[in-house]
């Protein structure tokens, strides 16, 4: 079963970044809008979990700029959406590959 809503704490460690830089990406990218729960935090969906890995890839892997990035999303969404996921397939096979590895 899957989970509806992440905290951003839960989103913080997926990224493996701090909770005051998923707050920041959060509020400076204004079309991340979580859901606010009874006590005012912050719930994300699974969408804005995938939005907040494109912006991790386009900073912190590819070294682009808070504006950069934000002009990348509002140009076209769907290449950055491309390479998340091509990413993520080769950084599992590699962790596969140092799992066998280990085992010889």
């Amino acid at each position: 079963m899957e989970k509806l809503y992440y905290t951003i704490g839960e989103v913080a460690g997926l990224l493996g970044e701090n909770v005051s830089l998923v707050r920041f990406w959060s509020n400076y990218f204004t079309f991340l809008k979580p859901v606010r729960n009874a006590k005012g935090n912050r719930l994300y969906t699974k969408e804005d979990l995938e939005t907040f890995r494109q912006i991790h890839m386009l900073i912190k892997d590819q070294g682009m700029t808070l504006e950069g990035a934000a002009r990348r999303f509002r140009a076209d969404k769907r290449p950055i959406e491309a390479k998340v996921r091509v990413l993520d397939s080769l950084k599992s096979i590699r962790a596969q590959l140092v799992e066998v590895r280990k085992n010889i």
